[in-house]
């Protein structure tokens, strides 16, 4: 079989390519292919620019005509590179070969060997990974997870007025405002995200075991970690991790994903949330035509969006969690299981960006139900005993909590007219009783 949507393996590239194949510029094989090569040539280019002297005849207009082989990349480059990789059976090698080739024809010939220059294939890795998840998180998953956060701040001011019956520990309890819950979730969102915000994006780049040998040995006289943190941090826009093995520590990129996954909780509790919501019939669902909810009962129409990025928010969770608890380990200064998991980081973040796009596909479907919701709250007065009873606390009232859970706790059902009455028979003040009276369900929703 052909690789196709069809024949793929993985859900992500198969059933679910259309809604993530924005991500493929940065975690597909080409991707990394293509961050391999700007790695290679914006090093290339720092040598030049820095103090080496073998260097220094080189004309300055030649390095756009360089960086235009990593702008321009193609997938026709991508496959010469894999088609060198068969021979020297290793991909960060295969780059440097595919770079050799171009450098004749750029007037570069003499200047070849400063490909790669004293570098290890982690120090193209760490770095290549680390710029296209960064690139991911600002040209992608920032915006989508904002856009989100738009959906949801338009709801809770369309349904800001709208009182509601809450529910603890799934009871009746004190109103509360529709607008207002879904408030919660952006509050708990925003704060998440403006740590992940802050969180710096890590790179490794000092050689085979993380202090410059090669590079001090050819040029002693070199301050290679000014250089390196001038590469790292100024060039690339990351943050150069200063003590190292062959590879990164790790911790960042763990502690990003644990943050994403902390975002990705949120959602999975807010799709309960409004699941629930669903099934008690605070909303109802907007019907496609052709669509059906069940393959024998025709009356049906399911929360699938909520139900699907509940599914692919946990897919990606599990997957974050391995990663970050896998990432940072490594046997002395380094071994190959990093490489082999790093692979796969664009795996839980496209079931990410599934999920976000589920949710958003689900609350373009909801209608609130205003009769439902008002049928809950006329037929729960009792959840007004609260207020009446902190009233009557105000006032002195003699034991006025125990006096509301004898009306509330008789297993009959309180009604207005029951309230009602009860507060006619309390020895307060008429402008209390009318205080109380003024109580209800729909209004006793807070601030």
């Amino acid at each position: 079989m052909n690789l196709n949507t069809l024949t793929a393996i993985s859900p992500a590239d198969g059933r679910y390519r259309d809604k993530i194949k924005e991500l493929a510029p940065y975690f597909s094989e080409f991707g990394l292919i293509r961050y391999r090569v700007h790695i290679e040539i914006e090093y290339f280019i720092a040598l030049c620019r820095y103090r080496l002297e073998q260097l220094s005849g080189i004309d300055k207009e030649v390095f756009e005509k360089l960086r235009d082989i990593y702008r321009n990349f193609s997938e026709k480059d991508a496959a010469e590179i894999k088609e060198i990789e068969k021979t020297t059976n290793h991909d960060v090698k295969a780059v440097e070969y595919f770079l050799k080739k171009r450098f004749p024809d750029l007037g570069l010939k003499k200047y070849r060997e400063y490909i790669h220059f004293g570098l290890t294939s982690q120090d193209i890795n760490n770095t290549a990974v680390p710029l296209s998840y960064k690139d991911f998180l600002s040209q992608v998953y920032f915006p989508l997870n904002q856009q989100l956060m738009d959906v949801l701040i338009n709801l809770s001011t369309e349904w800001e007025g709208i009182p509601m019956l809450a529910h603890t520990h799934g009871q009746p309890a004190s109103p509360t405002r529709m607008g207002k819950e879904i408030r919660v979730f952006i509050e708990r969102m925003q704060a998440q995200t403006a740590l992940l915000k802050q969180m710096p994006v890590s790179a490794k780049f000092g050689s085979a075991t993380g202090n410059f040998n090669a590079h001090h040995a050819a040029y002693p006289d070199i301050d290679w970690s000014e250089f390196a943190n001038a590469f790292v941090n100024q060039v690339l826009g990351l943050e150069r991790q200063q003590t190292t093995t062959q590879i990164e520590h790790y911790d960042n990129l763990a502690a990003s994903f644990q943050n994403i996954a902390r975002i990705n909780t949120i959602l999975i509790d807010f799709c309960r949330d409004v699941w629930t919501y669903i099934s008690m019939e605070y909303f109802k669902q907007k019907i496609k035509e052709g669509e059906v909810g069940s393959s024998t009962m025709p009356h049906k129409v399911n929360p699938i969006d909520f139900e699907n990025a509940e599914g692919n928010l946990g897919v990606a969770n599990a997957l974050l969690g391995y990663m970050a608890e896998k990432l940072p380990v490594s046997r002395l200064q380094r071994d190959l299981t990093d490489s082999t998991v790093l692979r796969n980081i664009g795996v839980p973040l496209a079931h990410t960006v599934i999920a976000c796009k589920s949710i958003m596909k689900g609350l373009d479907k909801l209608i609130l139900n205003r009769e439902k919701i008002n049928n809950d709250l006329n037929n729960n007065w009792s959840v007004v005993a609260e207020g009446i009873q902190t009233v009557l606390r105000r006032e002195n009232y003699p034991d006025p909590y125990e006096t509301l859970l004898k009306l509330t706790r008789t297993g009959e059902k309180i009604d207005k007219e029951r309230i009602k009455a009860f507060i006619e028979s309390l020895d307060v003040s008429d402008s209390v009783k009318t205080e109380l009276k003024a109580i209800t369900p729909f209004n006793y929703t807070g601030i």
